[in-house]
């Protein structure tokens, strides 16, 4: 894998589960399937309206699930007959009966998956003593993406890493094209939305814990990696000496991975199950506005 793919040891299939949204404080009536796949249809593109390089690639169901009793039991589906199977078509939450009665439940989610229209580039920018900025600010999209909002421009006298790294002109390109530049991956970890729960709200990655990392990064002068979806193909050496560090190789040799831990930060992952008990939990409360760093 670390040989044969653009990003090692990682797929470029991307996803994004949504969940159905529910249709009481209970959580025991939840939309109709046929609803939460035009939920994730709206995401995808409302993503790519604004300016974000990702494809469609396919829609499947996919159940979780979720223990019921009492009221919510009797008004599922038991799927014990073939009469009752057609009725499942549309169905987001319906029971199977064990010995004790109905009280399996099964909540029917919607799995999308996308890719990036070009794929993925790497990045790295690399520090020096003196630097006390990197040069680049990042915000995060409604749909829950995290782009490069802003670079500077007035660092003639004393390049900011953003500047030597290639990534202010690889934004200007962007602005160009009316595309945004969308990080996909720090330190190969991934940090797109996965989720969208119950009552709608995007499963996403916090752009304050994201800036105080590579802050962290820039103090101990640790070099970035960065992995950003492209929005067109490179062609040639010209192109690619453009968009990519020159101490960077194209596309397969990477430097040793400096880990942020990303994925594992607590404050920011929730199980499935969660979502039914306290949907508050899937709400980020960082600014909007760009934070630099």
């Amino acid at each position: 894998m670390r040989d044969s793919l653009r990003t090692p040891n990682s797929s470029c299939f991307l996803s994004m589960l949504v969940l159905p949204k529910a249709l009481d404080l209970n959580a025991c009536r939840y939309e109709s399937f046929e609803d939460t796949l035009a939920r994730a249809n709206t995401w995808l593109y409302s993503s790519q309206d604004s300016g974000i390089p990702i494809e469609f690639m396919n829609l499947q169901s996919e159940a979780l699930l979720t223990k019921i009793s009492g009221e919510t039991a009797s008004a599922t589906v038991n799927s014990g007959s073939l009469s009752d199977m057609s009725n499942l078509v549309n169905a987001t939450l319906y029971g199977f009966e064990d010995y004790h009665g109905v009280d399996i439940g099964v909540v029917k989610a919607a799995r999308l998956w996308y890719s990036s229209t070009a794929g993925e580039m790497p990045l790295e920018i690399q520090l020096q003593e003196g630097d006390t900025r990197l040069g680049f600010a990042v915000s995060r999209t409604e749909e829950g993406f995290i782009y490069i909002s802003s670079v500077v421009d007035d660092d003639e006298d004393s390049e900011a890493p953003s500047t030597r790294s290639g990534l202010r002109d690889l934004f200007n390109r962007a602005k160009v094209a009316s595309k945004l530049l969308i990080i996909s991956r720090v330190s190969n970890e991934k940090v797109l939305p996965w989720m969208i729960s119950s009552s709608g709200a995007v499963r996403c990655f916090d752009t304050i814990s994201l800036s105080q990392k590579l802050s962290l990064h820039r103090l101990a002068l640790q070099p970035i990696q960065l992995h950003l979806l492209m929005w067109e193909k490179p062609v040639g050496v010209a192109a690619q000496s453009v968009v990519l560090s020159p101490k960077m190789p194209f596309p397969l040799s990477l430097p040793p991975q400096v880990p942020l831990s990303i994925i594992e930060s607590s404050e920011h992952r929730v199980d499935a199950e969660q979502d039914f008990v306290l949907d508050s939990s899937f709400r980020l409360d960082d600014s909007p506005v760009s934070n630099w760093v």
